[in-house]
Order: C-alpha cells, then sequence, then structure tokens
C-alpha cells in the first residue's frame, strides 16, 4: 500500500500534532543512530518539545562531550559569544522552569480539589486545559506503544 503525500502545514488537532511529533522524533532519533553505524559519523542532535521538554541524543559519549570534542573548530568570536551567553540562557531557563514548576503545582491543587476551579482566571484555565490535553496525548500514546508489541 502506497502513503499519501503529507502537506507540510501545521496540525490543528492537538491529539495528532502530539502523536506525529512522537512518531517524528523517534524517526529522527533512529535516522541519525543509523547513519553514525553506517557512516562512523558523530551526531549530536536536540529536539525541543512544543511543550518544552527536551530530547537528545548523542551518539558517541554525551552531549557535553560531543560539543566540547567540536567546540575548538568554531571560530573565536563564535566561542566566545556563546560562553558570555551561558549565565544568560541558564537564568532564563531557571526562571521559566520556576514558572512552569509554579503552574504545575497549581494546576494539580485544582485537579485534586485542594483549590477551587471557579477562582482561576482565564489564562490559568487555559493552562490547566492544556495540560490536561498534554497528559491525556501522553498516556494514549504509551497505551498505543504498549499495545504494539
Amino acid at each position: 500500500m502506497a502513503r499519501g503525500k503529507v502537506q507540510m502545514r501545521r496540525i490543528e488537532n492537538p491529539v495528532h500534532r502530539q502523536v506525529t511529533f512522537c512518531k517524528r522524533r523517534m524517526g529522527l532519533l533512529k535516522k541519525a543512530k543509523e547513519l553514525s553505524v553506517l557512516c562512523d559519523a558523530d551526531i549530536g542532535v536536540v529536539v525541543f518539545s512544543p511543550h518544552g521538554k527536551i530530547y537528545e541524543l548523542a551518539t558517541n559519549g554525551n552531549m557535553e562531550g560531543l560539543i566540547e570534542r567540536y567546540k575548538c573548530n568554531l571560530p573565536e568570536a563564535q566561542v566566545e559569544s556563546t560562553e558570555q551567553n551561558i549565565p544568560m540562557v541558564i537564568q532564563q531557563d531557571v526562571l521559566f522552569l520556576r514558572r512552569e514548576v509554579d503552574l504545575l503545582q497549581n494546576s494539580l491543587r485544582y485537579m485534586y480539589g485542594e483549590k477551587d476551579i471557579n477562582h482561576m482566571n482565564l489564562g490559568e484555565l487555559q493552562s490547566l486545559e492544556s495540560n490536561l490535553e498534554v497528559w491525556v496525548n501522553n498516556i494514549r500514546s504509551t497505551k498505543v506503544s504498549h499495545s504494539s508489541l
């Protein structure tokens, strides 16, 4: 059976979008591993999910080692600007993660009835809805992967 051509545009259905992300992410990582084995290449792949989760693959060792190994090949100006930006990037990541943790903790409190949902503003309701959709999608993806075993 032939496969149809997929149009390259955003998938509107969040469930289908999440399933497609998971399948294509796994396909990308599989292809990277195959390329590494077939061509004896050092490969590093970093994928950021729409929800901020990081997936990475380093074929020889770990990502930090791979970056350090090839960092000497960068022009000096690029190395210096990268090193200067590290503290700012880390600070931004920490701030983002703190907000995310606070949001998730509040969402859990609302879900478990520790807080009254009627006191949530629109942004909190949308965030809770989004988190619930992500959790449902992850559960469905896990169920699908376990049922195919």
